[in-house]
């Protein structure tokens, strides 16, 4: 397929010339409020700050601002040239929008250290005020330091208060909580009203509590393992554009972006537009990334959690990778449905739009005995207790696929135009065909993910398949079963949100006899 990007190295093609770090001998910096021409942007920064009354570090402190933020301002300050005055005074910072990321001048004022600056408010400056006969006279510019002062501490204050306030409610919807919870009253539990929420889904987790987790995304590590995975990226890539007619001229929405290759794709194949959306910080390399392509025309980025989102327009398509270890760690499915029932123009279509749980019997003696048995004799000591907790821990492994001494099993099968956040938590009876003479050391999990498509994709996480990111997941026994061909092993799993972390799975495999409790965090 001649337009199909080609997910190969391109290392061959690498220009050093394109690393090449500036000269600054012969720099020059200019003032941002007038023709004023400095040697070094250190004396720049002086001279708007004594001259203009352009104070970096004031608008830092009022306004929160990150490196980020300062690039927006000094793109915005030489786009639309305001005054200092302008700046200074404003109440909220004029430079939010997207847009004022794009470079205007590649010049050193892009370059400054912005996370050097710091607050000097705890060093005011002097004033000298003038006393006689009892009355104090005050200069324009002491005067104008006490306003904003007085202006300062009124916010602090009533910032305080409303917190004080968050804290009061906070409070009160704990010991709400806790009271349904000692008394046992299931029926107020699902029926609490918003004085005592429970927090069920992804959509009712507060954003400040959920910033680790976007956090995590941040990192390179983590966008090289995704998108070096081929059987994860490259099916992507062949769902979209070997289906280029269910994407031509369609809006689609990239959920969780990332790095925006999704919304590459989703562009490559004709959509009319696409809504690249993360919260993560990886978005502001993505927007690097798209204008790098030549895509920045067709695709629009946004900083947020879709849950908190206004897109201002329903999308036709809704693409995602949100699939996590055992498929549904992370919750990031609830976000999908939220985008489903919010956002996806009715008859829709949502990439990928099927998936399944397995269970598969594994008989690696040689890592049971490794991981569990080690504990046994550590130095000539006994530490059988730790035996449980690791046990207790569910593994993220590849298990090779001549270990597997089962048939595998369906446990659940997700249809994701009709599946609610509730999904998460399902009972399922399993029944697994023994297909050699071993022990069975654990239960392997893993999914199956497709996209029903005219021309259909689809791919496997399966110990039986080429390993992805995800590997599979590892159930452990403390102690191995014997079991013989032909016998057919019977169970059930339950698998649960976390009661602490909507993101995390709490899992129970009942098999020979036993109930054994996993957790996946």
């Amino acid at each position: 397929m001649s337009d199909v990007p080609d997910l190969s190295s391109d290392e061959e093609h690498f220009e050093e010339d394109e690393w090449q770090e500036m000269e600054t001998s012969d720099m020059s910096v200019t003032c941002l409020f007038c023709p004023k021409v400095f040697p070094a942007i250190d004396e720049s920064v002086v001279h708007c700050e004594l001259v203009h009354g352009f104070n970096l570090s004031i608008l830092k402190v009022r306004f929160n601002m990150d490196c980020y933020s300062y690039i927006k301002l000094i793109n915005y300050v030489k786009t639309l040239k305001p005054s200092p005055e302008a700046i200074m005074n404003a109440d909220k910072p004029l430079w939010n929008d997207e847009l004022y990321l794009k470079p205007v001048d590649n010049d050193e004022w892009l370059m400054y250290d912005f996370d050097s600056v710091t607050d000097k408010s705890n060093s005011p400056k002097s004033y000298h005020a003038n006393v006689e006969n009892g009355l104090v006279t005050l200069s324009q510019e002491h005067f104008s330091e006490l306003q904003r002062t007085i202006q300062k501490l009124t916010e602090q204050l009533k910032d305080s208060q409303t917190h004080l306030q968050m804290a009061k409610e906070d409070m009160g919807k704990m010991q709400n909580s806790m009271k349904c919870l000692v008394d046992g009253d299931t029926n107020n539990v699902t029926k609490l009203t918003d004085s005592c929420v429970i927090v069920d889904c992804v959509s009712k987790v507060p954003l400040e509590c959920d910033e680790g987790y976007f956090n995590s995304y941040a990192h390179f590590g983590i966008h090289y393992d995704m998108l070096s995975d081929k059987v994860r990226t490259e099916s992507y890539r062949d769902a979209i554009l070997n289906n280029k007619e269910t994407i031509k001229d369609k809006v689609v929405l990239d959920l969780g972006c990332g790095t925006g290759i999704l919304s590459m794709f989703s562009a490559t194949a004709g959509a009319k537009a696409v809504i690249a959306v993360d919260q993560s910080d990886v978005i502001y390399h993505a927007i690097d990334i798209i204008r790098e392509n030549n895509l920045d025309k067709k695709i629009k980025t946004i900083k947020g959690r879709l849950e908190d989102t206004d897109l201002d327009q329903k999308v036709d398509v809704i693409v995602s990778e949100w699939m996590g270890y055992f498929l549904l760690f992370e919750g990031m499915l609830d976000s999908v449905i939220y985008a489903r029932d919010t956002c996806l123009n009715p008859g829709g279509l949502l990439l990928p739009n099927k998936c399944t749980i397995s269970l598969v019997a594994n008989g690696d003696v040689d890592t049971h005995k490794k991981l569990i048995e080690f504990w046994s004799d550590v130095y000539g000591y006994k530490m059988n207790c730790m035996k449980s907790e690791v046990v207790r821990e569910a593994s993220v492994d590849v298990v090779p696929a001549k270990c597997i001494i089962s048939e595998p099993c369906i446990v659940k099968d997700i249809d994701l135009y009709t599946c609610n956040t509730n999904v998460v938590n399902f009972t399922s009876p399993f029944k697994l065909t023994v297909t050699n003479d071993g022990a069975i050391t654990s239960l392997v999990g893993y999914f199956d993910t497709i996209f029903d498509l005219p021309n259909s994709v689809s791919f496997t996480t399966g110990p039986h398949g080429t390993p992805t990111h995800w590997k599979q997941t590892v159930f452990y026994f403390r102690d191995c079963k014997e079991v013989k061909k032909g016998d057919i092993i019977e169970g059930t799993i339950t698998c649960s949100r976390q009661k602490t972390d909507v993101r995390a799975l709490a899992v129970q495999i009942n098999i020979f006899g036993k109930n054994h409790k996993y957790i996946i965090s």
